[in-house]
Parts: C-alpha cells; sequence; structure tokens
C-alpha cells in the first residue's frame, strides 16, 4: 500500500504517518528532508541552529518571497526524488510506503501532483471551518513553513497579526479546493478523532473510499 497525506499543516499528517510507520510503513518526511537540504542556511548570525519556520518567518518580513521561492523549490526536489524511488520499486507491489507532504505539496506542480497520484493513494485529511482559529494560533505561536503565494496583503495602517488573521481563512479556503482537487481519498476530522480509531480503521477507510471512487 502506498499513500501520499496531504492537508494543511496541523491537520495531522505527520502523526498518521508516524502512526503507520510503527505499523511498518516507509515514511518519506518531506519536511525533514527538505530540511537537510536547507541545513547550511539554518543558521543565525551565533552560528547556533534554527527550525524552517524560523528562517522561513512571516509573509510580511523582508525576503520573504525569496526564501518561499527557495523552499518551495526544495520540495519539488525531494518529491521528484520520492517519485523516482516510488516508479524503481512500481513492480514491488508489497511495499507499504507513506509520503508525509507538507501543506504546500499542492504548489508544486500539474506533472508533480499527477505522478503522485498515478504512485499513491493520495489521502486528504481535511481540516473543519471550526479548527481554523486553532490552526492559526499554532502558526503564530509556533511558525513553520508556510507558503502564501500572494494571498497575504496587509492594509494600510494594519497590524501584523490582525493581516494574518484576515487572510489565513482565505489561504485555508484557497488549498481546500486544490486539496479535495487532487485527493483520491478524505479522512475527516471528526471521523480520525474518534475514540478508539486505529491504524487499521485508517487503512480499512482508506482502502474502501478507493474502491468505491
Amino acid at each position: 500500500m502506498r499513500l501520499s497525506l496531504i492537508g494543511m499543516a496541523g491537520a495531522g499528517k505527520s502523526y498518521w504517518a508516524n502512526r503507520l510507520a510503527q505499523q511498518g510503513f516507509r515514511c518519506f518526511c518531506c519536511d525533514d528532508l527538505i530540511a537537510k537540504k536547507l541545513a547550511p542556511m539554518l543558521k543565525r548570525y551565533d552560528g547556533t541552529a534554527m527550525g524552517m519556520g524560523e528562517w522561513m518567518g512571516f509573509p510580511f518580513q523582508d525576503g520573504y518571497k525569496k526564501r518561499e521561492y527557495r523552499y518551495l523549490s526544495l520540495e519539488i526536489e525531494v518529491l521528484s526524488d520520492i517519485l523516482e524511488y516510488l516508479k524503481s520499486r512500481e513492480d514491488n507491489t508489497q511495499d507499504n510506503i507513506v509520503v508525509d507532504t507538507t501543506g504546500s505539496v499542492v504548489y508544486t506542480g500539474e506533472e508533480i501532483l499527477s505522478k503522485l497520484r498515478q504512485h499513491t493513494t493520495v489521502v486528504y485529511l481535511s481540516a473543519p471551518p471550526e479548527i481554523h482559529e486553532e490552526l492559526l494560533n499554532a502558526y503564530v505561536s509556533k511558525p513553520h513553513p508556510m507558503l502564501w503565494r500572494d494571498v497575504f496583503n496587509k492594509r494600510p495602517e494594519e497590524k501584523n497579526k490582525d493581516a494574518l488573521a484576515r487572510c489565513y481563512p482565505q489561504l485555508l479556503y484557497a488549498r481546500q479546493r486544490l486539496y479535495e482537487r487532487y485527493a483520491d481519498v478524505t479522512v475527516d476530522y471528526y471521523t480520525r478523532r474518534q475514540n478508539g480509531f486505529s491504524v487499521n480503521d485508517f487503512i480499512t477507510k482508506i482502502r474502501r473510499e478507493s474502491q468505491d471512487g
């Protein structure tokens, strides 16, 4: 079984990828692979290490666009490498693999996304509107790499945090349409948070919906 997990940061992609890995799936974590490529740049002026969220910063900060472009370029490189590996093993039907993508995977281009669907079942972990504020608060309090793709626009005299709060729902809406477009299967938020919902339940739901689709 070959899966790719897509959805917003904070939706639970890494959580489920790790649970699948505990059941024997080989896990490709795109964020970790991008971080390895970025390692020489993840240094503060005093030489100490920084995380990718700190490196990328917020969309209102100087140099953000350049860092956003760099991150997306590396994301495409990482996914291309993963897809080459999957292609090289396409006859190994017993492989259990999960690709833990970033929230910005939907910006990597039609060719990458088509190949991802060709070689894996793309599973969308949806996030309902009632937890959008929670996702925004998590991003602000502990920044992670976020590609805004020109959705962010700060009005004159508007505070940075107010601009983020206003634009974030727009980003979520734009992303949601893309996630739904490229997903083979959706596992909704409340289903995967049910008490006792196990990895086997997760896999069974994906198999059932794949067959129904």
